[in-house]
């Protein structure tokens, strides 16, 4: 009856990869409404796994029916976390020295991000000042190329004369997002897909929107400055991150774009 209990070196490594697997889900996920499915379904299948150790037959054959019928719905259900999850492993960041160290945490010592956060809060807190509407999208693991084409390739490294200058209001670059790569803009003006979560207040514009639709897709946080309050949201995994002060927001900047 408790036969599952002998362990052999497949079982501990298969209970290794499924807990790697698992910590990639749940940072994926974390933060995001999807968790909270996410131990639902963990919590029946931990039950029918028990149920079937157990030989209760009736029980497992029901849990068992439920799991498997229900593919086709988490598939829908998770179409967004599918598509960042395929992102995240097809990235071609993998091929670099920094984004194949960032993915082995555990070998890091003192790795930190090349990005410029102090010259990028900065800036937006003088942008704040003046009420000037702005929208940074930072790349982190996800290469947002995809993106680029949209707006106006640039190629220069991060300056807090230069933030002011694409944002200024009569500058031509203004409208749209700035894409930041390690420490250099790569492209302004951009178009970026908007979210269509009906949940999103309706104080928040199109930057807010189209800011939460980029981190719906893909793994990149923002930063936005709002042209009609000043207030400077961040944004990350498709919803708003909340901060007491900019030091705070710096630290939380600091530390996404390490990890």
């Amino acid at each position: 009856m408790l036969d599952f209990l002998d362990f052999s070196f497949l079982d501990i490594l298969d209970i290794i990869l499924v807990a790697v697997l698992l910590y990639y889900t749940y940072k994926l996920l974390r933060g995001t409404v999807a968790i909270n499915i996410v131990i639902g379904i963990a919590l029946i299948f931990v039950i029918w796994k028990a149920t079937q150790a157990l030989h209760m037959e009736m029980l497992s054959g029901i849990l068992g029916y439920l799991l498997s019928g229900g593919v086709i719905a988490l598939i829908i259900v998770f179409q967004q976390e599918i598509r960042k999850f395929l992102l995240m492993i097809g990235t071609n960041n993998l091929t670099n020295k920094r984004g194949f160290l960032n993915q082995l945490r555990f070998l890091q010592t003192d790795l930190n991000t090349e990005t410029d956060t102090d010259t990028i809060i900065k800036s937006c807190s003088t942008l704040a000042t003046s009420k000037t509407g702005a929208l940074l999208v930072i790349e982190r693991t996800n290469k947002l190329d995809f993106l680029v084409s949209t707006g106006d390739k640039m190629n220069a490294q991060i300056n807090d004369a230069i933030i002011q200058s694409i944002f200024y209001k009569n500058s031509p670059l203004h409208d749209g997002a700035t894409i930041i790569r390690d420490n250099n803009i790569i492209a302004t003006r951009v178009i970026l897909p908007v979210s269509e979560n009906t949940k999103i207040p309706s104080r928040f514009g199109l930057r807010h929107r189209a800011a939460i639709g980029i981190t719906e897709k893909t793994d990149a946080v923002c930063v936005i400055v709002s042209e009609e309050t000043g207030e400077i949201s961040y944004v990350k995994d498709g919803g708003f991150i909340l901060y007491k002060d900019e030091e705070e927001l710096l630290q939380l900047l600091r530390h996404d774009l390490s990890s």
